[in-house]
């Protein structure tokens, strides 16, 4: 766990009109505290939550656990504001971000998870996919791409839903018996903190329902024809909301009474924190996965090169709506936690950067780390990690090295795709995230996109964009979106020619081409005495010898000091 505060000494009252933000994501949950006037994050309490694998793809956490995180995060920072003498009485309204797609059941009458949450980088739903694909025209990924904006892949909350009530025989009694609730993580959050069994409210927001499959991406409503196409009962879906209202009110602990105002799905609320306000402005998050989005204004644009069509925010009910393309990576600060818990290359995740500083190249490694397959561009669940270019030269530190390298190359991916999709060139790519604290990572990308790079200097840009919508909400306002303040930022250029840019890119192209296929259809699965069955690893798992051999080799590899 993690406290943080920024104001130091008695300031009652000097920062004015105070906004909270829970932050609850893959790997951690924050609440963080903003005044509203600047920006500024006055003070901070962080959790880590688990992921659990109970089987090789599968990823799982515990809703309890993430509820009690962010219980527990509250409390935490409100004492920090009473520690730097801040009256708690001054936060106005708290905002909510998420991780997305993530998916959550439980009974309405008990109040208790039916199930773990299915994580949306979980890859069990293989199965449904291919099943729901043999009935679908073509067996199309993009049949249903006009009235979601998404195609059919494990990514998605529908799937996951399916998934549950055909496997999870207390999940299919409760719907049966109409006591079924659905939600992504926001809806959970929100019902348990507005009163849950006493008056909980079932909603969601506009962003979080848009990464379901379930909402038609026009008139941002369940669409009948997408939940009989899943076989989903409309009775278990919360309601959608804008992204800036008051939803509710907190019902319990040091913020009772407080109301609950903004809610965005977390990459939705960096490109809002991040200001991309304006069609043609993008931001990437790099995170436990990778995401880019790029604002399209109230245009939807649907992606022929592999993106998605989101929800970008809606403001208030009466705002427009605007949208997004998205670029989707998988694995990107996981692959770091690999390398770190499964290969025990290095002790903790920052020391990736010192120990790839120690090479001046990957010399010659490729790693794809398509743990679960791989999302944008190609949504390809049969690809599976791999490691390419090894020889007896080859160190930890090139492989350290060529997994901040793998991040850098699959935003390249998504970056020509956006360019092909919206015939503009971006002249910067703004980026925020736990990994870009990583120098090496951002120098990294700047020369593989060949375009600069902006960090900005407040990097809870997530958090910030939960606060905006909830302080800008009507009924609160005491943030003023039409004066916004640009970030400042520290920036990277290119420094290496186009001719070496594209030489590497070809070679990680390669790569990609060589881990896709790996996972075969189930019907095509070697059994039980087929003479290349693989042994189960650890999660979230090896399926291909290359890296298995490495596995076996880590603690022979050379690591520089």
């Amino acid at each position: 766990m993690w406290s943080g505060s920024v104001a130091n000494g008695p300031v009652s009252g000097k920062h004015g009109p105070l906004v909270g933000a829970v932050d609850q994501g893959t790997s951690s949950t924050r609440f963080l505290v903003f005044a509203a006037g600047t920006g500024e994050v006055l003070t901070y309490h962080q959790e880590e939550v688990a992921q659990l694998y109970p089987q090789e793809g599968w990823v799982e956490q515990d809703p309890m656990a993430l509820l009690k995180s962010v219980l527990t995060c509250i409390e935490k920072t409100v004492e920090n504001l009473r520690t730097l003498e801040i009256d708690p009485a001054d936060i106005k309204a708290v905002g909510i971000t998420n991780q997305r797609e993530t998916t959550v059941v439980w009974d309405k009458r008990t109040g208790k998870p039916l199930a773990n949450a299915v994580v949306w980088l979980d890859a069990r739903t293989a199965s449904t996919v291919e099943e729901v694909l043999k009935e679908t025209p073509g067996q199309s990924q993009d049949y249903l791409r006009d009235l979601c904006g998404l195609p059919i892949t494990t990514y998605f909350s529908a799937l996951k839903l399916r998934w549950l009530l055909d496997n999870v025989k207390e999940v299919k009694q409760a719907c049966d018996e109409g006591n079924l609730l659905f939600g992504t993580v926001d809806t959970w959050l929100l019902w348990n903190l507005t009163g849950a069994l006493d008056g909980g409210l079932h909603v969601t927001d506009v962003t979080n329902a848009s990464r379901t499959m379930l909402m038609n991406i026009r008139d941002l409503k369940w669409d009948p024809n997408l939940c009989k196409f899943f076989r989903i009962p409309m009775s278990v879906l919360p309601e959608i909301r804008s992204s800036s209202e008051v939803y509710g009110y907190i019902t319990q602990g040091p913020l009772l009474g407080v109301p609950i105002s903004g809610v965005l799905g977390d990459q939705q609320a960096a490109l809002v924190g991040q200001m991309c306000l304006q069609s043609g402005q993008a931001k990437n998050t790099y995170g436990t996965g990778c995401f880019l989005l790029y604002n399209t204004g109230t245009q939807i644009v649907l992606s022929e090169h592999g993106l998605l069509t989101t929800v970008g925010y809606k403001l208030g009910k009466g705002a427009p709506t605007i949208y997004a393309l998205e670029g989707s990576v998988a694995i990107a600060g996981a692959a770091v936690r690999w390398l770190r818990d499964n290969l025990n290359l290095i002790k903790n995740s920052a020391d990736i950067e010192p120990l790839a500083k120690t090479v001046k190249d990957s010399g010659g490694v490729y790693f794809v780390p398509a743990f679960s397959g791989l999302f944008a561009p190609y949504w390809r669940t049969d690809a599976r990690g791999t490691i390419c270019g090894l020889t007896q030269g080859s160190t930890g530190a090139h492989l350290a090295r060529a997994a901040l390298e793998a991040v850098c190359f699959q935003t390249r991916e998504i970056l020509d795709s956006m360019q092909k999709d919206s015939g503009i060139v971006l002249n910067k790519l703004q980026v925020d995230g736990g990994m870009t604290g990583n120098n090496t990572l951002l120098q990294l990308q700047a020369d593989i996109a060949g375009v600069p790079v902006a960090r900005p200097s407040m990097t809870e840009t997530t958090a910030l964009g939960a606060a905006m919508a909830a302080g800008a909400a009507e009924g609160i306002a005491i943030w003023d979106l039409t004066k916004l303040t640009p970030l400042t930022t520290d920036d990277f250029t290119p420094s290496i020619l186009p001719e070496e840019r594209e030489r590497r890119y070809e070679r990680w192209c390669m790569a990609v081409e060589r881990c896709m296929g790996w996972e075969l259809p189930r019907e095509k699965q070697p059994g039980p005495d087929h003479e290349y069955r693989l042994l189960s690893s650890v999660p979230p798992g090896l399926f291909i010898l290359s890296s298995f051999f490495v596995l076996m080799m880590a603690n022979h590899l050379h690591i520089p000091s």
